[in-house]
């Protein structure tokens, strides 16, 4: 009898071994900023960390590459590309949604997001006071003009026509902000400003050719 549960011991304890490391589970990730060479991420809802290219962090994620608005990271012997704002985790609640840009090589700082649930392409722009869109992207995201205020604004080509909003949601990274002020032009913008309706409501800190936003409220 001893034997025979002896054996059946042996039996169950190989049937753990080989059920256990199916049961292991990738990490939870969200890619919060992205720089020339490295990314900002939230590891299992820790807090936010900087990895460099070829850098494994202590639960093991290893950066791989930086791509436009995404990153590829090696977890557990498995590649997966996150982009920006892809996937948000649970971040401790002392911590606020941020997002740190790089600038181009004009000195721009330029980022993926939405309005309204549409994908967008967004530069920062201090000097506009609002959101500006042009009309194309503003029939995509499906913005009502039908009680639109008319007024007009200067622009490097003049003066021009806008008409004043409220965006339902405008997403940058892992932030979103409801509710904001904007302008959609008459004719169409290659981006979007990201303009002081939005950043009025960021921490914003510039070290050098990175930028930090940090949602105030």
């Amino acid at each position: 009898m001893r034997g025979r549960k002896a054996v059946l011991s042996m039996h169950c304890s190989a049937a753990l071994a080989g059920i256990l490391p199916s049961l292991a589970v990738a990490a939870d990730l969200a890619l919060v900023g992205l720089m020339a060479d490295k990314a900002l991420v939230v590891i299992d809802g820790g807090r936010r960390q900087l990895l460099s290219v070829g850098e494994r962090s202590a639960e093991g994620v290893k950066l791989v590459a930086i791509e436009a608005g995404a990153a590829v990271f090696e977890s557990d012997g498995k590649r997966r590309r996150i982009e920006i704002g892809q996937s948000v985790v649970s971040v401790p609640k002392a911590e606020k949604p941020a997002l740190v840009l790089t600038a181009d090589a004009q000195g721009h700082f330029v980022t993926s997001g939405s309005i309204n649930g549409e994908p967008m392409r967004f530069l920062v722009d201090t000097g506009a006071t609002f959101v500006s869109l042009g009309a194309a992207d503003a029939r995509r995201a499906r913005v009502d003009l039908g009680n639109a205020k008319p007024a007009m604004t200067q622009t490097a080509n003049g003066m021009t026509r806008v008409w004043r909003v409220r965006l339902t949601s405008v997403r940058v990274g892992n932030i979103t902000l409801r509710d904001v002020e904007a302008t959609v032009h008459e004719h169409d913008m290659p981006v979007v400003l990201l303009g002081m309706s939005f950043l009025k409501r960021m921490e914003m800190r510039r070290d050098g050719t990175t930028l930090s936003l940090v949602q105030r409220y």
